[in-house]
């Protein structure tokens, strides 16, 4: 900057020998430096405000405007840079959120028939991990409800809504709470080991933690999810597995349990493969960590996927389970129960699934010891609805030979038992139809009907018709 005083005065020494023809050009040339010479000093001084100002961190309103901006860009910079390690930090987890809401009213009981329940699950899954050629993961489902349905209106062995879920013996059923229904650990194995895994068409699955023992048993196409297809419970699982007086797996009051699973998968025959899975669970009347493996619930299923039918996609299931802990129609007791079951899945042409699942089983006080269900569901490209579904199930269970004879003659009382107050004989029979109407993308609506006769084996009980809709909605 003394460039400029310089110049002024090697101009003015100038302008002292010039002629006075010359005098005006020189006396604006330094009007013009002169101005300049204040603009370069009030630059200075912003520059040294300016780095003044930039040596704070904190954004004053009295601070020269470009300063803040700087400031402002330099926040939102890292900011992003916030944002991006955010972003790296859970790529590769998995989300999942469903909504579920049920009405249903029901005829044929003696209790008011009208029920309003919702639920709504969340679940999160981790990136897959590798270490060597195992890869591992871990998933946690969470799940919050109010409403406990139909079922504690009239005995059944049909639980007519499984979607029903309150911690009601936990906190007031008027307050809604999150539990953590399942949290486990898989790690998928390739065999054979220490072979080279491009190669590999056989591998070994392990999971363990609190887990649904039917998402990896009894597990089927067409009558498996209540969120989307059936609502009966026969209709989604064995029910000699589930139902309401008297379940034999191995969960606790909300369906899940503490357990282990391994499963050996095999699909070097592909498009055909091959599944045989062991699993342990916990057992009693509500299965838990600490001593309900004393005498735990073990289940042994083979399954298949095969092309029948001009090569149509079927799935193939039979297991046989034990349960040394198995609760029994008298509340306060469990006995130990077995059992074997089939299961399988078939499609028919493009738009028709067929299931069906039978079981049978043996033990003390079984409230019933035969099932079985059939049923198909009908996508809706036949009527230009490719999203919408029609659903159709017809099912039984045989009462037991110790519950025909205590049935009638059991009563309330100080252990907790049961009044059932009629002699069960014969047969239950259940009945279900819906159909899934594809409002958009994530949302169902499902207009649904179930006819149970016979309820329990009560051949003086009246029929039981129920009217429901389910809406759902997905992520």
């Amino acid at each position: 900057m003394r460039l400029i005083p310089k110049l002024l005065s090697m101009v003015i020494a100038a302008a002292v020998t010039m002629p006075a023809a010359a005098a005006d050009d020189t006396a604006a040339l330094l009007a013009e430096l002169k101005r300049l010479t204040q603009r370069v000093e009030a630059l200075e001084q912003q520059n040294k405000e300016m780095e003044k100002s930039l040596a704070s961190e904190r954004i004053s309103e009295n601070e020269p405007e470009l300063a803040s901006r700087l400031k402002a860009v330099e926040y939102q910079t890292l900011d992003i840079q916030k944002q991006a390690k955010v972003i790296d930090s859970i790529e590769g987890f998995s989300t999942g959120a469903n909504f579920t809401t049920v009405a249903q009213g029901a005829s044929g009981i003696n209790s008011s028939g009208t029920q309003i329940n919702y639920r709504a699950d969340i679940t999160v899954t981790t990136p897959t991990i590798k270490t060597g050629d195992i890869e591992s993961k871990v998933l946690g489902h969470f799940r919050v409800g109010q409403g406990k349905g139909l079922s504690n209106k009239f005995t059944s062995f049909v639980g007519p809504n499984a979607t029903s879920f309150q911690l009601g013996s936990v906190v007031e059923p008027e307050s809604s709470a999150m539990m953590l229904a399942q949290g486990w650990y898989q790690a998928v194995i390739p065999l054979p080991l220490g072979g080279f895994k491009p190669h590999s068409r056989e591998n070994l699955t392990i999971n363990f933690g609190k887990m649904d023992p039917f998402a990896f048993f009894d597990q089927n196409a067409a009558a498996n999810d209540e969120t989307r297809q059936f609502l009966a419970s026969m209709f989604v699982h064995n029910a000699m597995l589930d139902n309401p007086l008297a379940a034999n797996i191995g969960a606790d009051g909300f369906g899940f349990s503490p357990g282990i699973r391994m499963s050996y998968f095999n699909w070097g025959a592909k498009p055909e493969t091959y599944r045989l899975s062991l699993g342990v669970f916990g057992a009693g009347r509500s299965a838990n960590f600490s001593d309900s493996f004393k005498s735990p619930f073990v289940i042994l299923q083979a399954e298949t996927y095969q092309r029948f039918f001009t090569g149509l996609q079927g799935n193939y299931r039979v297991y046989i389970w034990r349960n040394g802990q198995a609760p029994t129609f008298i509340r306060a007791e469990t006995a130990s129960h077995r059992g074997i079951g089939f299961n399988f899945d078939q499609r028919l042409g493009d738009g028709i699934t067929l299931f069906g699942r039978f079981g049978t089983g043996s033990g003390a006080r079984m409230p019933f010891d035969r099932t079985a269900s059939f049923g198909a569901e009908l996508n809706g490209s036949y009527w230009k609805r490719g999203a919408d579904a029609i659903g159709l199930a017809i099912g039984s269970n045989r009462t037991s030979n110790d519950f025909r004879a205590q049935s009638a003659t059991l009563d309330v009382n100080a252990d907790g038992v049961p009044d059932y107050g009629f002699a069960a004989t014969g047969w239950e029979q259940a009945m279900e139809a819906y159909y899934r109407f594809h409002v958009h993308e994530r949302f169902d609506l499902t207009p649904d009907f179930q006819y149970i006769r016979n309820p329990a084996g009560n051949p003086d009980a009246r029929p039981v018709k129920i009217v429901g809709v389910r809406a759902n909605l997905a992520f």
